[in-house]
């Protein structure tokens, strides 16, 4: 699927009833757009405040309408037991929707049930996408 970044929230709009997972992995290169469709697809489910990345916090929790959801930014981990520590795997099986921006960083700690969105950069305005839920 590709598309211009004007297009983001069709896109998101798009992606959401192909969720089979509520847990969410994005794989992109630095700068490909991963927050920023996480920010739309956050709008799509109803999400009223302010998405920013979680770089630092590891994970911020916004308001639907029905469940909670979680954007987790796993760049800044050194290693998985960062992860155990703030208890992400009650996260992951709390049924609500988890999106995970660099998940390579805790492969043994994904649940076996996921969707992945692997975000390519064509241009500096347009962005091809792939969806896989297992």
């Amino acid at each position: 699927m590709q598309y211009a970044l004007s297009e983001i929230e069709q896109i998101a709009a798009d992606i959401i009833p192909k969720l089979t997972h509520p847990v969410v992995l994005f794989k992109g290169s630095m700068g490909a757009g991963k927050t920023t469709l996480i920010k739309s697809l956050a709008r799509q489910l109803g999400v009223t405040d302010g998405v920013s990345s979680p770089t630092f916090s590891l994970v911020n929790e916004y308001k639907t309408p029905t469940l909670p959801m979680y954007h987790f930014d796993m760049y800044r981990l050194r290693d998985e037991e960062e992860a155990l520590d703030f208890g992400v795997e009650e996260y992951f099986y709390s049924g609500s929707y988890c999106f995970i921006e660099w998940p390579e960083k805790i492969p043994s700690l994904l649940p076996e049930n996921y969707c992945l969105i692997e975000i390519h950069i064509e241009s500096q305005q347009k962005r091809s996408l792939n969806i896989t839920c297992t």
